[in-house]
């Protein structure tokens, strides 16, 4: 399959044509509170007063299907998809070529294979919105088409940005740190206030991003996301890094409340496919971030 070159001059941000990174870096679309009512409602115990008077079953001994979502199995969940993610990105990054050089023009090429694995991806995770059961399957899929993409967008970055990959993956981690710590401390508390906004402002970028992509393959493209207002730019960037930060204590909580009412097994790989999700978005965003400063 023949590679796509994205253009760069020498110096310049990469990339400068369709930028795969913006349909790559979409929000987190898998964990919202519509999700969690509906696996509350046919799963968790009813409301005092709303049962109906049946006669006594006995479904006999306690099965397994009937084990429910733990923050364990959900951390376990996460680190079998991270680790997904890290090998197939590893992939991704050898199968990237670039720089080459002409004509004082530097040249990266991004494999359209990756391009493959961003659709296919994002496909996985918009299903697994709507069959949670599905998500032990559906996302380690995840992990692996995104991780081939993300190798190649961060071998892209650090073929015109030295060391700039390590840079970005310390302070994902660290944010991450900080804001499971914050949660945890209850110094960020999850009302409903706070989720409904965090969760309408990333529908709002989510849209601003697919409307950036779609432009870009017509040639247009928005100036304070491709840096051609370096001040603007940096302060979109520093917003979206921050919407993401506050994703992540969505998750926690999803995470958290999931377990207390009991939901189906199924939901710790839910839990852990929106977690990665959004470690993801937030790398990405921080990826692009770290490239406007170096400019």
């Amino acid at each position: 399959m023949a590679e796509e070159p994205l253009a760069t001059t020498s110096g310049s941000r990469f990339p400068s044509r369709c930028d795969p990174l913006e349909l790559e870096s979409m929000p987190n679309p898998l964990l919202n509170e519509e999700s969690f009512k509906n696996a509350s409602q046919s799963w968790a115990a009813p409301e005092a007063g709303s049962h109906v008077q049946t006669k006594p079953v006995n479904d006999g001994p306690v099965s397994g299907w009937q084990k429910s979502m733990t923050v364990n199995g959900t951390i376990t969940a996460s680190a079998v998809l991270l680790i997904l993610l890290l090998v197939s990105a590893s992939f991704g990054w050898g199968a990237a070529d670039g720089p080459t050089t002409s004509d004082g023009v530097e040249t990266y090429s991004f494999p359209p294979l990756a391009m493959v694995g961003i659709v296919v991806g994002f496909i996985a995770v918009i299903i697994s919105m709507s069959k949670p059961n599905l998500a032990r399957v559906l996302g380690p899929i995840y992990s692996i088409g995104y991780g081939f993409a993300v190798g190649a967008i961060s071998k892209g970055y650090e073929t015109f940005y030295n060391g700039i990959v390590l840079q970005a993956v310390l302070a994902t981690a660290s944010v991450f740190a900080v804001m499971l710590v914050l949660y945890r401390t209850r110094i960020i508390k999850v009302t409903d206030k706070f989720r409904r906004n965090v969760i309408f402002a990333t529908m709002g970028v989510m849209v601003l991003y697919l409307g950036s992509f779609i432009f870009s393959m017509f040639g247009g493209s928005l100036p304070f996301l491709n840096g051609d207002n370096m001040a603007l730019s940096i302060l979109f960037s520093v917003f979206v890094c921050g919407l993401a930060a506050m994703n992540l204590a969505l998750d926690f909580d999803f995470i958290e409340r999931g377990a207390n009412a009991g939901l189906p097994k199924a939901y710790e790989w839910v839990g852990a496919l929106g977690l990665v999700v959004t470690l993801v978005w937030l790398y990405l965003e921080v990826l692009r971030l770290l490239s406007y400063l170096r400019n």
